[in-house]
């Protein structure tokens, strides 16, 4: 794996090994010294021009606890707010020697024009309404605990139902788990209000509703989107109140749930909006386990794409050991908290 653009290019083999991969990298948030050395002397770059707090928060960490240095650049605190270019911009910050570029954008493919530019690995952190893949992946990876958990014993997505509501159109986090959930074998359906759900869906491999009531009882998870007010130059919706009424998920539709069906929620949350507090904080609620999966995720991906293979020549020391380009397997975690 070369870059990460998009969540379409994993393969089922792909999607696994970094779910498998990420399980062992959770155990390093229970150690109390939380660092593996697998990326020690890598440089990472997390070039954010949208305002982020749990994407790049978790990509932050995740650098840091496999020793990568990391170094976070916003838009606003950079030459961008004077004019630059994106091209100037990432080929200024890739002339420093980095080996890998986490970008969000708000422009839909910047990640992939990017490659063309560079020769860093580059990873999509969110670009306009296109795509999230590794916000996919981590709702992946929070519900296949979540239903291997529920129904042990059972593989974990094949006849699963997902739905996902609300702001489709303006979504890349529902473009992405799309395309993942399809690869590793659930059924999706997507919900939305007409004015809501995007054009071209038709050839999207899912399901569609605008009626919620009639697809929650039957789901094993849904996923509520945000209302991306921000992204909205018209009325999409009468009042925020009569979105609520039609696809918010009340006090009264988690009724309609299964008892074992999962909430989730990429975030931010508009409470009140797109999902009640009810919801949010309900037992069945794995929204911060999602949060909690974005690091374990982000430090699997990051170690799939950054790590080498270390070899130490005869007499040398640990600390001068050139890096090559074969892959190895992920640390295992000291219980002790030692290395």
């Amino acid at each position: 794996m070369r870059h990460l653009l998009s969540a379409g290019d994993l393969s089922l083999a792909e999607t696994t090994g970094i779910l498998d991969l990420a399980e062992q990298m959770s155990l390093v948030q229970a150690r109390p010294v939380k660092k593996l050395p697998a990326l020690r002397g890598r440089t990472v770059v997390n070039l954010f021009f949208e305002d982020s707090t749990r994407t790049r928060s978790s990509f932050e960490i995740a650098g840091k606890w496999l020793s990568a240095d990391v170094i976070n650049i916003s838009a606003k605190g950079s030459s961008v707010s004077k004019g630059e270019s994106l091209r100037d911009t990432v080929l200024t910050v890739a002339a420093m020697g980095v080996d890998a570029l986490v970008i969000r954008h708000h422009a839909s493919g910047a990640p992939w024009q990017v490659t063309q530019w560079i020769d860093a690995q580059v990873l999509n952190a969110g670009d306009g309404t296109h795509e999230h893949p590794t916000q996919a992946l981590l709702d992946a990876f929070t519900l296949r605990r979540h239903f291997r958990r529920t129904a042990p014993g059972q593989i974990d997505f094949a006849g699963r139902t997902v739905a996902v509501v609300g702001d489709v159109t303006h979504s890349r986090v529902a473009r992405s788990n799309v395309l993942l959930l399809q690869t590793l074998g659930a059924r999706v359906v997507l919900v939305a209000p007409p004015t809501l759900m995007p054009s071209g869906v038709d050839s999207w491999p899912v399901e569609t509703s605008h009626d919620l009531d009639a697809v929650l009882p039957e789901v094993d998870a849904v996923m509520m989107l945000r209302v991306q007010r921000e992204r909205m130059s018209g009325g999409y919706f009468p009042t925020p109140r009569e979105y609520t009424v039609g696809y918010g998920l009340t006090r009264t539709r988690l009724g309609l749930l299964r008892p074992d069906a999962a909430i989730c929620h990429p975030g931010p949350m508009n409470r009140g909006l797109e999902i009640s507090a009810d919801a949010a904080d309900s037992g069945r609620s794995r929204i911060l386990d999602q949060v909690a999966a974005g690091v374990s995720v982000r430090m699997a991906v990051l170690y799939q794409l950054l790590g080498g293979e270390d070899d130490t020549p005869a007499g040398g020391s640990a600390d001068a050991r050139p890096r090559t380009e074969g892959r190895r397997e992920a640390p295992a975690p000291d219980p002790r908290g030692q290395r």
